[in-house]
């Protein structure tokens, strides 16, 4: 018989803090709890004309023909719990989360199932306690048929989902306090008529788990996100001190932009239950009080000082992605300097291409004519022309390198200490064929900001040019945890797969280059890498089809002969294939690939 399937408005709740106030008084409890539920939250369901499915021993999940019934019922229910319980201390009062959404489920006589179901209770976890949130489909269902304010979160991905579901809440602060209350007084300092085009404040992150006293990881994650992003070059971010002012108060994001001078605003959440740890994050636009991002990280706390490093350098970098592309879209009439670098970096920061280096270039060359002496137009512009130089495998005597030089010259002088200005020296030594030298370099950018993507590709190209092979999977692997969907992930995937080329682990090699072909289909080396791969592992077909591929992306003739390939990637004193014992690896393995695929000597 085929399952009986129904649209449904699905209603999830649970008593927050349930196993803390079950471990102090059981039985009392427990009492509380079948009060609340027989007193008021049944009645209000039937009232409502929704169905109880079932009661989950510390909540229940009920279904409802109506959106507007069942979101109606939810804030009816968080209202009157309010009043209840005043003899108790707030913190042992019973609360409920609750989580809505709309979606089409499978009915049994005693339960429900299916994706809406799941949501509705991923909508519920993520809900404050005394608070409701609700998928975009019902805040989208409901329109203006309730007078209740929404907030809109963001997406939040949900677990066993492929898609990513917009989160909308409705806070339990909007039940007594007027609007007027919300908005914390100014301070008494002035602040810039027009906040810098980077600047941010990080709010206390907010703990929602069980035991208070897990406050102080909360707080280190704010501390930390501050110090990250106060490295991100250009970037202007509010002190902590000033930050933990607004610890536990409710606040308008905007007038929080307009007291600090801030454009941004990060704000987020810590939920810790046993072992397992959840920080969400919240990128706002002080101006229009819009979500520009949103991400969530699930961690286990084995090793808490590991786990915390790795969500706020991994929010960090995310969220100089966020920053510069956000600015870079904002409408200006009459563009200066400062625009035309913020669309450079931009271009930049996307997967790299032939046209977009040029586009890069371009827009770099605009901010210098505007303003010769910006060190920031100064280093960008040496680091694109450097860029074009390594992706193409050209001549490093052209002018390209020349003015590179040049510029980083300029920039170290006005910046002796800039990490940008010794990333793109670093950049202009790789490509005059001294490896050697630019780990330093890279290492010196490492030493100030350890979330320097860019310093991370290129140290371990480094390293594997100089024969240091081993150490450049593990830097591969930590770019690849601080940035798991940002643009250069193609890269680290195709240094892997490169490492395993090299050292005859062809089956590894595959995996890893064919993971970074499907994130950056446009590179030609990437394709002719794989081609080597499959050819080794007597796949002609497959091998044929890359190298084709390959000659295709690449615009010129290099893949044509061996004799042209070795000598693109000998430009100049530009060695690309690495010092002796490196270059004996390519020999044995991708030149042999290439060979045995059909690319002839001459």
């Amino acid at each position: 018989m085929p399952a009986v399937r129904r649209l449904a408005a699905i209603l999830a709740a649970d008593m927050a803090a349930y196993s803390r106030l079950m471990g102090a008084d059981e039985e009392g409890t427990h009492k509380r709890l079948r009060a609340h539920l027989g007193e008021l939250v049944d009645p209000k369901i039937k009232g409502h004309r929704g169905r109880i499915v079932k009661n989950t021993g510390d909540g229940l999940l009920a279904e409802f023909a109506s959106v507007v019934d069942a979101v109606r019922c939810a804030v009816e229910i968080q209202r009157a719990m309010v009043d209840r319980e005043p003899e108790l201390p707030e913190d042992r009062r019973i609360r409920f989360r609750i989580g809505i959404n709309l979606g089409d489920v499978i009915v049994e006589a005693d339960d429900i199932f299916g994706d809406g179901v799941n949501i509705a209770a991923r909508l519920e976890a993520l809900a404050q306690p005394g608070g409701i949130c609700v998928s975009g489909t019902v805040r989208d269902h409901i329109g203006d048929r309730l007078p209740y304010a929404f907030e809109d979160r963001g997406e939040q991905s949900v677990k066993n989902l492929a898609r990513p579901v917009r989160v909308y809440a409705w806070r339990p602060e909007a039940v007594a306090e007027p609007p007027v209350a919300s908005v914390l007084p100014a301070p008494p300092t002035s602040q810039p008529a027009v906040a810098p085009r980077l600047s941010i404040v990080v709010l206390p992150f907010a703990n929602l788990s069980d035991d208070r006293e897990k406050q102080y990881f909360a707080d280190a994650i704010t501390e930390d996100l501050t110090t990250d992003l106060s490295r991100i070059e250009g970037m202007l971010v509010i002190s902590c001190n000033t930050a933990f002012t607004y610890q536990g108060k409710r606040v308008d994001t905007k007038q929080i932009g307009r007291e600090l001078g801030v454009r941004y605003v990060l704000e987020g959440s810590v939920r810790r239950a046993g072992t397992q740890l959840r920080v969400n994050a919240q990128l706002i636009d002080a101006a229009t009080d819009a979500h520009l991002w949103a991400e969530r990280f699930d961690g286990d706390t084995g090793d808490l000082f590991a786990l915390q490093d790795e969500i706020t350098n991994r929010i960090a970098v995310a969220l100089n992605l966020e920053l510069i592309a956000a600015e870079a879209t904002r409408p200006t009439e009459h563009p200066n300097a400062l625009d035309y670098i913020l669309r450079g970096r931009a271009v930049s920061n996307r997967p790299p291409s032939r046209d977009l280096r040029d586009q890069a270039i371009s827009l770099f060359e605009r901010a210098l004519e505007l303003d010769p002496r910006s060190v920031e137009g100064q280093t960008r512009l040496a680091m694109a022309l450097t860029s074009r130089v390594m992706g193409e495998m050209i001549d490093p005597a052209t002018s390209d390198v020349t003015r590179a030089e040049e510029l980083i010259e300029q920039a170290l002088a006005a910046s002796p200490r800039g990490p940008l200005a010794h990333f793109a020296k670093g950049l202009a030594l790789r490509v005059r064929g001294r490896p050697e030298e630019a780990i330093l370099e890279f290492e010196t950018v490492l030493a100030v900001d350890r979330n320097a993507i860019g310093a991370l590709f290129q140290l371990g190209w480094c390293k594997m040019m100089t024969g240091l092979i081993d150490e450049v999977i593990p830097l591969a692997e930590q770019g690849i945890r601080l940035s798991p969907r940002g643009p250069s992930i193609a890269n680290f995937y195709w240094r892997i797969g490169w490492v395993h080329l090299l050292q005859s682990h062809e089956d590894d090699a595959v995996l890893w280059l064919e993971k970074a072909r499907s994130a950056n289909p446009r590179l030609s080396a990437i394709r002719a890498m794989l081609a080597s791969a499959y050819a080794l592992q007597s796949e002609p077909e497959r091998a044929t089809a890359e190298l084709a591929e390959a000659r295709r992306l690449s615009g010129d003739d290099r893949y044509s002969s061996m004799a042209r390939l070795k000598a693109a990637g000998y430009a100049g004193s530009h060695n690309y294939w690495g010092v002796p014992e490196v270059r004996a690896l390519f020999e044995a393995t991708y030149f042999a690939g290439l060979r045995k695929v059909g690319v002839p000597e001459e």
